[in-house]
C-alpha cells in the first residue's frame, strides 16, 4: 500500500484499520463475504459507520462509498440507493452506485446522482455487453468505474478492458503470504502489456465475448487503474 498500488476496502462488518497514507473505499456489506448480506447492519447503522470512517481517515483518501443496494435486483437497488447518494456526497466523498442485472431498463440509471459506477450483479451480467456499455457511458460522463469480485488476472484484464479505475476481490483473504506476490505480478503484467493499449486481442476470461476495442488508455495501478493519454512513440505503460 505504501507503493500506492493497493488500497483498502473497508466494510461495517470488518472495521478495517486503514494504514497511514493508504487509499480506501467503503463497501456496504449488502453482498458480503457470504454472498447473502448477513453482515448488513441496516441503513442507519451503516451510515453512522460510514460517517465515523470518513471522519477518522479523511475524505481525501476515500475513493468512493457504495450506497445501499439490493444484489441482483436493479429496481430495488434504485429505491434503496436514491435516499443515500446525496448524503454520501455531503460527507465529501464520491458516491458509488451498484449497477445490477436489469438496470438497462428505462429510468433505472440515476446518472446525475452518483460519481462512481460500481459493476455488481451476477458474474454473467457483469462481464456482458450491457455492463461494458454502461462502463463506456460512465467514462463519457466523467465518472469513475469500479468492478467488484475480481479474483484472477483474467478478470482483471476484463475490468481494464472495460475502462475500470479500480477493482476489488477476496483473493488476498486466502493465503495472503502466497497470493500477495501473485497479485503484484498480475499488476506488473497489466502495467507492461502494450497489447491492452487499443488492443484488438480480447481478454481471456471465459465469460467475456470479443467486442469493439475500447479507447486507448494507459493503465496505472496506483490503488486504481487511471485512464490516460498514451505517450508519444511506441505504446507503453507506466506506473505512477
Amino acid at each position: 500500500m505504501s507503493a500506492g498500488r493497493l488500497g483498502c476496502m473497508t466494510t461495517p462488518a470488518q472495521g478495517s484499520r486503514i494504514p497511514p497514507g493508504a487509499l480506501y473505499a467503503c463497501d456496504n456489506s449488502r453482498f458480503g463475504s457470504d454472498g447473502k448480506g448477513r453482515y448488513w447492519p441496516g441503513a442507519e447503522r451503516w451510515f453512522a459507520w460510514l460517517s465515523r470512517t470518513v471522519d477518522r481517515y479523511g475524505p481525501d483518501r476515500c475513493l468512493w462509498a457504495l450506497a445501499p443496494d439490493v444484489p441482483f435486483d436493479a429496481v430495488a437497488t434504485l429505491t434503496e440507493s436514491l435516499p443515500w447518494l446525496a448524503r454520501i456526497r455531503e460527507l465529501g466523498v464520491p458516491a458509488a452506485y451498484a449497477v445490477q442485472d436489469g438496470c438497462d431498463r428505462p429510468g433505472l440509471m440515476p446518472w446525475d446522482n452518483f460519481d462512481v459506477l460500481f459493476l455488481a450483479g451476477s458474474t454473467e451480467w457483469k462481464l456482458g455487453p450491457v455492463a461494458e456499455r454502461l462502463a463506456r457511458e460512465a467514462r463519457a460522463r466523467g465518472k469513475s468505474i469500479h468492478m467488484g469480485r475480481v479474483n484472477s488476472l483474467a478478470r482483471m484484464r476484463v475490468a481494464e478492458w472495460f475502462g475500470c479505475d479500480s477493482v476489488d476481490g477476496t483473493y488476498l483473504a486466502y493465503g495472503p503470504d502466497t497470493n500477495l506476490p501473485k497479485l503484484l505480478r498480475w499488476l506488473d503484467e497489466l502495467d507492461g502489456r502494450p497489447s491492452l493499449l487499443g488492443s484488438t486481442h480480447p481478454p481471456d476470461d471465459p465469460g467475456w465475448a470479443a467486442r469493439t476495442p475500447p479507447p486507448r488508455h494507459a493503465p496505472s495501478l496506483a490503488g486504481k487503474i487511471t485512464p490516460a493519454t498514451p505517450p508519444a512513440g511506441p505504446a507503453r505503460t507506466r506506473i505512477r
